[in-house]
This record gives structure tokens, C-alpha cells and sequence, in this order.
């Protein structure tokens, strides 16, 4: 019924691919195929499969395979990105999901991982740890305030009078300093810069990086996709100072407001964050509602469903020492880590 193809780099569907994702009331940013480029510029295998029906293209499924010695082998859809899995009609999406679980056995790895928005009525397992935020953005910058929990907002108001700055920077510099001593901070290594360099090339009209800034100095910055409506702040972080000034959430507002008001967006997408965590509950001071992301999975060599998750207490030594290492020296050994890390 249906031909199952796989996607390369230099493939003249891609085109096809992409249309078919813009066109897809259930396709993320994360589908677009110019993601493989990104993955495979770090190392990764890609395998990015996608069903034809009469020569046109009736759904797609993105995946690759992470694999190291301390993380494991595992093929995902897809790595980096917090959503994935199969997209199209319910029979194709059945079509490739059977098509990746024969990848996976046929190359043995550990698991396979589908990173799905929605649960899918297959027979794989599904696990439950992250949940998404997202709201509409309101039609000007005072209604979109007042649509913000009171005491958030009042944090936000706080920001506001702190004589701080934004700028939409087409270099990423000052981001990727403010970005890595977020990340040094929280214990967790940073990718390579010449990683988002590449994501900024890749989807040079989906992308823009704010920075925010007090006396000229770069605080907090975040790199953020613009998909179909909405915008997703999805790297960002800021330094010591931004704690003080709250120039993050003086970011993500002026964020919100641009996206609405330059970009015309009407969907701001808060990302993912595990149940319970710190950035689970700051996000929802903001008033958003969070929905589950119901993870599915099938075991191949594994016996139990992977625990790569910060609070598993094997990795705990490594945070508590990643948090003590010199900035530059994590900037270095960081990327190494990093893109195993999915």
C-alpha cells in the first residue's frame, strides 16, 4: 500500500518532505528535514524515513542514532529536539513506526525512542516525564502582560523598571557566553558553538537570537524558532547578574510581545520540562497550562526503559563536579559530551 524511502542529505525530496510538514496539522519545527544536517554535522547517523503513496509523500519519520559508551545506543526521533515521531494519516504513521522498530532490531541498538506530542494508539511502551508549555499571545504588549499570573507579573514589572535592553543580534557571540554559564551553572555541558551556527544557517528565516543587555553588557540571551504561527524560546539562559535584574523574564516578555508584534505570531511555545522540576514550576507561575508528552518506546537489547534524566543518581557526582569546572574549560570539553546527550 505503501513505499517506504528514506531521506538523504542531498535528495531532491527534501523539498517534498518539507511541504509535506508545513502542510501537516501535527508536524513541529523539528520535522523539517533540515535537521538532518544539523544532526549529522555532530556525528550522527541519520535514517530519516518517509511513506509514498502514487509517488507523493503521505507521512515521515525522522531518526537517528545517538550512540556512546556512557549514554548508551539508541535510535530516536529525534535527537535535540523535544518532539518527533511519525507524522500522517493513522495507517501511515502505523506503516512507519513497524518500519523503525525493524531499523532498531536490525541495528541492534538498546532502544528506540519516539518523542511524540500526542500518545499513539501503538503497541509500544509509553513513559511520561516532561511536560509542555504554551499560550496564545495576546493582540497587544499590555494585553499579554495582563494574560501573565499576578505574581509573575509583578516580577516582570520589576525587570521593566531595571533600564534594561534588548537587541536581535545576527551574530551569536554574546549568546553563547551568556548560554554556557547558564548551562555550567545547572551542572549540564554546552554544545559547540559552531552548533548553533549551524542551526542559524540551516533555517536562516526560522531563527533569531535576543539578547538582553544592562550597560551594553550581555546578561541573558535565547535562540528561539519561529514554526507556523508560534514561537519557541528553546536555547536560552543568562549569567549571575540576570538573577538579580530578572532579565529573563524581562526576556521572554519583549520575546512574546516582538513574536506577536513583528512576527505575527499568535502561539508562544514554552517548551518542554520534566514534571516537577524547577523550570516545570517557573513556567507555570507564567499561567500556562501544562500538557504531558507521552514518550513511546520499544526494547531491543534493553531490558528496562533508559533513565538518562539528571536526577537519576548515577550522573549526580558528575553534575555536582561539571558545576565547579572554568567556564572556558567547559566550553572546550562541553561539545564532546554534549551530542550524545540527545
Amino acid at each position: 500500500m505503501y513505499q517506504l524511502n528514506t531521506l538523504t542529505l542531498k535528495d531532491k525530496q527534501r523539498q517534498d518532505w518539507d511541504n509535506f510538514v508545513y502542510a501537516c496539522d501535527e508536524a513541529s519545527f523539528f520535522h523539517l528535514s533540515g535537521w538532518q544536517d544539523i544532526i549529522s554535522s555532530v556525528g550522527h547517523t541519520c535514517y530519516y524515513l518517509y511513506a509514498t503513496q502514487n509517488h507523493s509523500i503521505v507521512g515521515v519519520l525522522p531518526l537517528a542514532r545517538v550512540k556512546s559508551f556512557l549514554f548508551g545506543d539508541a535510535l530516536v526521533s529525534t535527537p535535540f529536539c523535544v518532539y518527533g515521531g511519525a507524522i500522517g494519516s493513522a495507517d501511515v504513521k502505523r506503516f512507519l513506526e513497524s518500519a523503525a522498530q525493524q531499523l532498531a532490531t536490525q541495528l541492534q541498538v538498546q532502544h528506540l525512542e519516539l518523542r511524540n506530542q500526542r500518545l499513539e494508539p501503538n503497541q509500544l511502551y509509553t513513559r511520561v516525564q516532561h511536560a509542555n508549555f504554551a499560550s496564545p499571545l495576546a493582540d497587544t504588549p499590555e494585553l499579554i502582560l495582563a494574560a501573565i499570573k499576578k505574581k509573575q507579573r509583578a516580577v516582570i514589572r520589576h525587570a521593566l523598571n531595571e533600564s534594561l535592553e534588548y537587541t536581535l543580534d545576527p551574530a551569536i557571540d554574546d549568546f553563547y557566553h551568556t548560554y554556557s554559564q547558564s548551562v555550567l551553572n545547572l551542572g549540564t555541558p554546552v554544545f559547540s558553538k559552531a552548533f548553533f551556527a549551524k542551526i542559524l544557517a540551516t533555517f536562516p528565516n526560522e531563527t533569531e537570537v535576543l539578547t538582553v543587555r544592562k550597560d551594553n553588557n550581555a546578561i541573558s540571551s535565547v535562540l528561539s524558532f519561529y514554526f507556523k504561527g508560534q514561537v519557541l524560546p528553546y536555547y536560552g539562559g543568562g549569567t549571575e547578574q540576570a538573577r538579580l535584574l530578572k532579565s529573563n523574564d524581562f526576556m521572554y516578555y519583549q520575546l512574546m510581545c516582538h513574536a506577536q508584534q513583528n512576527k505575527q505570531c499568535q502561539q508562544f511555545d514554552f517548551g518542554r520540562s520534566k514534571i516537577d522540576s524547577g523550570a516545570y514550576h517557573y513556567k507555570k507561575h507564567w499561567g500556562m497550562t501544562a500538557t504531558e508528552l507521552p514518550y513511546q518506546y520499544y526494547l531491543v537489547t534493553a531490558k528496562a526503559l533508559p533513565n538518562l534524566s539528571p536526577n537519576n543518581p548515577k550522573y549526580q557526582f558528575f553534575i555536582r563536579l561539571w558545576k565547579k569546572l572554568p567556564l572556558d574549560f567547559s566550553q572546550w570539553l562541553g561539545p564532546k559530551l554534549a551530542k550524545y546527550l540527545g
